[in-house]
């Protein structure tokens, strides 16, 4: 996953398996938002700002292998695939024991105050372009 700009690892919890031992479609979305958040926080290097205004807008998930319960958890891979004007798109990569699981993309949309879509903050794409410089490159 050397394309990626961040990965972590993502614990399997036992309420994440389904009847067919395996971890149920739904909770691949939950194992995005957390490695989201992680991204995040290592982007903006742990700085408060305000990270809280994003809300999803979008979210697409492709799945290629399941991921079962037995050891360790799910490595997952983030990068920014794109910034909009008020918009931030990140691709996703899960696998489990080298073997690739799903692909995912979502959006997030700034906030601001009133509720409504806001230029992302200059911080925030400082941020984001000096943890990502290939974004503006493709």
């Amino acid at each position: 996953m050397t394309e990626f700009a961040f990965t972590t690892t993502v614990p399997i919890r036992y309420r994440d398996i389904d009847p067919w031992d395996h971890v149920n479609n739904a909770v691949f979305a939950t194992y995005m938002e957390e490695a989201r958040g992680e991204y995040l926080e290592r982007a903006f290097d742990a700085e408060d700002l305000g990270t809280r205004n994003f809300v999803l807008a979008n979210l697409e998930l492709d799945y290629h292998a399941p991921i079962t319960y037995e050891g360790g958890g799910v490595e997952v891979a983030v990068r920014a695939a794109e910034m909009g004007e008020s918009s931030l798109t990140l691709a996703y990569r899960m696998a489990k024991d080298g073997t690739l699981a799903a692909t995912g993309e979502t959006t997030q949309v700034y906030m601001g105050e009133d509720g409504t879509p806001t230029a992302l903050p200059a911080a925030w794409r400082g941020a984001i372009r000096a943890f990502e410089p290939e974004l503006d490159q493709a």
